[in-house]
């Protein structure tokens, strides 16, 4: 019987270790059942499971052109042949074709892969006077200690504490996982979904979304390397469809809430806090502990700084440049993740939620004003 693991759960040198035929699945969807795909792949010893996509496809509740999904789960997928892994397969819900030939896996049982009967499933009709929350993660690197999923699995907790905070302005997708990272042969295990492809796959949902008469959204980051990609798909999607009010924003915990809740509890100087850092180490410890190796941390504050480019969570100097992470980091940080704990976390955690909160409440705001200017005749919109 195989062994099936969670690929996401690991370490950047947990990856490094695998055998390079060691089969590993990305599914569109949940609830595929092990047997199934076990058997599919001739029952080998390990079996690794990418976190899942969670929407996309005819059946997911949201649906994007084939080709855009399809070129967003390639570039993953290629990811993982480029460090060698022989057996890399989408697994998708039956009766779904990719037109990935050998890539691609069906299972073979009906009603899984977020198999839906109507389009409001994943977002309900009633959520169109809501702010819809799109939180973006990634699945990469987080140095000897933290998981792959750290970027995740924060963003996702931030998106659900606002919602749950103030229940009548947001409604939250599911967290995708996968993002952007042009690092991503430094060290093992980081995914990257290309830029051109996350911006085509993000904007035609945004596209998919205004059909179906919503108009408010906010691109809700928590990986570093999303951002400048998802401030162009905030520029098409501002000038393709004029009525809505699209925005996203830099990371979390990065407006003047998170910046005095940060300044409050650091105990790093600037440079301790950029990535596995003593920031995300903190939010790990606080959401899951039980993902955190404290025994194997090794700080990486070694970054070349010159007075305009620098390295900190809010903080980077006026250059905006792209060197290679093999400059600046030996374990894959940036900061002191040593000086993570989970109290700090938690009021971290907790600032970047109310944070949160208020740009969802500034995102109405601005819908509001700007709907009231159009329908009054403001300017250009006179007679429109």
């Amino acid at each position: 019987m195989a062994d099936f693991f969670r690929f996401d759960n690991l370490t950047w040198p947990e990856v490094a270790n695998l055998p390079r035929d060691t089969p590993l699945l990305l599914p569109l969807g949940t609830g595929y059942p092990e047997p199934d795909i076990e058997k599919q792949l001739a029952s080998p010893t390990q079996i690794g499971l990418l976190p899942p996509f969670p929407f996309g496809w005819t059946g997911s509740g949201l649906e994007v052109p084939l080709p855009v999904l399809g070129a967003y789960l390639k570039n993953l997928l290629n990811s993982l042949r480029e460090e060698g892994f022989s057996r890399v397969y989408a697994l998708t819900p039956p009766g779904f074709y990719l037109g990935m030939g050998d890539s691609q896996i069906q299972c073979q049982v009906s009603g899984v892969g977020y198999q839906v009967s109507a389009p409001d499933t994943l977002i309900p009709n009633s959520a169109r006077e809501k702010v819809i929350i799109l939180p973006i993660g990634h699945t990469e690197q987080h140095a000897l200690h933290l998981p792959l999923s750290v970027d995740t699995l924060i963003i996702e907790a931030i998106a659900n504490g606002a919602v749950q905070a103030a229940p009548g302005i947001g409604y939250t997708l599911p967290a995708t996982p996968y993002g952007v990272s042009t690092h991503r042969n430094s060290f093992a295990g980081t995914m990257n979904a290309g830029g051109r492809a996350f911006e085509d796959f993000w904007l035609a949902v945004i596209d998919t979304l205004v059909a179906r008469g919503f108009d408010r959204f906010y691109l809700m980051s928590g990986h570093g390397g999303n951002v400048s990609f998802l401030v162009n798909v905030v520029k098409y999607a501002g000038d393709k469809h004029k009525r809505i009010f699209c925005a996203t924003a830099w990371l979390h915990t990065s407006g003047s809430t998170g910046v005095a809740a940060l300044e409050k509890y650091r105990q790093s100087p600037i440079g301790g806090m950029g990535h596995a850092c003593e920031l995300e180490t903190s939010m790990i410890l606080a959401l899951r502990p039980d993902l955190v190796h404290m025994d194997r941390v090794k700080d990486d504050v070694d970054f070349i700084t010159t007075p305009n480019y620098y390295m900190d969570w809010v903080e980077g100097g006026s250059l905006v440049a792209n060197p290679p992470w093999d400059d600046d980091s030996r374990y894959g940080a940036y900061g002191a993740g040593s000086l993570g704990t989970a109290e700090k976390g938690q009021i971290w955690l907790d600032a970047a939620i109310a944070e949160k909160v208020e740009h969802i409440r500034e995102i109405h705001e601005q819908h509001r004003r700007r709907e009231e200017r159009r329908r009054a005749g403001y300017g250009n919109w006179a007679g429109k």
